[in-house]
């Protein structure tokens, strides 16, 4: 029997699906990508925001539609799942089973009920599933979605080189405009064991990098161990042989301590590279998002980084419009990007999420007004860019492979300095033949706004 799995939102969402692949396999399912060709169809949603609402919903109908040909089973999961369970079940009846956040571990057994005409039995899974095994050190039981096999199972997706680590599930943050802790839940750290584990089983899959994701990095093993153990975790990973490079995204301001700085500094295999969300450079604006900084603790951990990690990049995110922001606070969060020279940046227009505290908030932004800000922001990271890329001329980066364009007869490499899909490329030319996921050595000849041109040096070893 075929099954078509289809995994929308982000990375996170990601993992689950590919522990989702490996359980159907093992079940005896063969996995394809044609649509009109499957049995069974699996749509692992998203609605973070608007748009991935909307993307998932009409990923929903569209598959739908198939129930008139050969389909014969139509599973919706995760965080629209979670957000809407009741909806999906009144509006798509072509919906044969919901399950939530934390129920993917039972997909085999959801398809096996609906097969079988059980659909009563079939929706499962909710923010709050409690694995009894995992408690805090008080005895206190703590809540987590992940069942996985200790082996740490999973079918790859990404291109077989790099591959994310989610080390936690859910938020406690409650930032006003953020629905994840409704969807989610709890935080909950994944045991440092099954992470050891799901390492070594990607390792010898192939993967070279590892990169660590969940709602919040920084604060991993609080809730079992403690105390904040993403060091401990960043040394164990570093252990594994053919692990590379580890990559961390997803680190609040506030949690980023010395003894991270430190591990970051001093052990090789893990990049110099972080992620700071920090949405706001305008204290008001801050306030109102319920977040934890304000511009001058911002300001603090990113010039420590950059004193002890003197070739740090910085990745950073924004939202523009949100409700409440004047002109002043948006001049005053260009100023600090102006000053701050963030290595890498995104922006957002705010997303109005049903839910949230922000959600009722007045005065609202205008949207072309949110968009016209963005832009001006992207524009202005466009110049801080393209000039940081131009002090590298002349300078050599290690890299590893992406893959090879023909018609430009160019390979797509990343640094260090670049997270896969989010950040910028290395194009590298080569008399000699590379291999997606070869970490070779290339001295930077030019640079095109956000990528690097580079040709192969002969130091260069795979």
């Amino acid at each position: 029997m075929k099954l078509l799995h289809i995994s929308l939102g982000c990375d996170k969402n990601l993992v689950d699906s590919e522990h989702m692949l490996a359980i159907m396999a093992d079940a005896g399912y063969e996995i394809t990508d044609d649509e009109n060709e499957a049995d069974v169809i699996v749509v692992n949603t998203c609605c973070f925001i608007h748009d991935a609402k909307q993307e998932s919903i009409d990923t929903v109908l569209e598959m739908a539609r198939l129930k008139d040909n050969k389909l014969k089973a139509l599973i919706v999961c995760g965080c629209l799942a979670e957000r809407y369970r009741e909806e999906i079940q009144t509006e798509i009846p072509e919906v044969d089973a919901i399950i939530g956040t934390t129920g993917w571990e039972k997909i085999a057994e959801v398809i096996g009920d609906v097969l079988a005409g059980r659909t009563d039995e079939a929706d499962t899974g909710g923010s709050d599933t409690v694995r009894p095994d995992t408690v805090r050190p008080d005895g206190r039981p703590v809540k987590i979605d992940h069942k996985s096999a200790i082996d740490g199972k999973r079918i790859i997706t990404t291109p077989g080189h790099y591959e994310y680590l989610k080390i936690a599930e859910g938020c406690d943050k409650n930032c006003t405009y953020c629905i994840i802790p409704k969807i989610r839940g709890h935080y909950r750290s994944v045991p440092m064991e099954e992470l050891i584990s799901q390492a070594h089983y990607l390792a010898g899959q192939g993967v070279k990098e590892l990169i660590l994701v969940a709602q919040e990095t920084t604060i991993y093993g609080t809730d079992i161990y403690g105390r904040k153990s993403l060091p401990e975790l960043l040394c164990k990973l570093s252990e594994i042989d053919g692990i590379e490079w580890i990559r961390i995204l997803y680190a609040y301001p506030e949690e980023v301590t010395d003894e991270l700085i430190d591990i970051m500094s001093t052990n090789p295999k893990i990049c110099h590279y972080i992620d700071i969300p920090i949405q706001s450079g305008s204290d008001p604006v801050l306030r109102r998002m319920g977040r934890r900084t304000d511009q001058k603790q911002i300001r603090d951990v990113i010039e420590k980084l950059r004193s002890r990690i003197e070739d740090i990049s910085i990745r950073t995110t924004l939202i523009s419009g949100f409700p409440g922001e004047t002109q002043e606070d948006f001049e005053e969060t260009y100023r600090f990007v102006n000053e701050m020279e963030f290595d890498r940046l995104g922006v957002f227009t705010y997303s109005a999420e049903e839910g949230t505290a922000a959600y009722d908030f007045e005065p609202k932004v205008d949207e072309d007004v949110a968009k016209s800000r963005r832009d001006e922001l992207y524009e202005l990271q466009q110049a801080i860019a393209y000039e940081a890329a131009e002090q590298m001329t002349g300078k050599k980066l290690r890299v590893i492979v992406d893959g090879y364009l023909p018609d430009d007869d160019v390979y797509v490499a990343r640094s260090y300095k670049d997270a896969p899909d989010i950040d910028g490329l290395v194009f590298v030319y080569s008399d000699r033949e590379l291999v997606t996921g070869d970490m070779v050595t290339v001295e930077i000849k030019d640079a095109k706004e956000y990528d690097l041109e580079g040709v192969l040096t002969d130091e260069s070893s795979q």
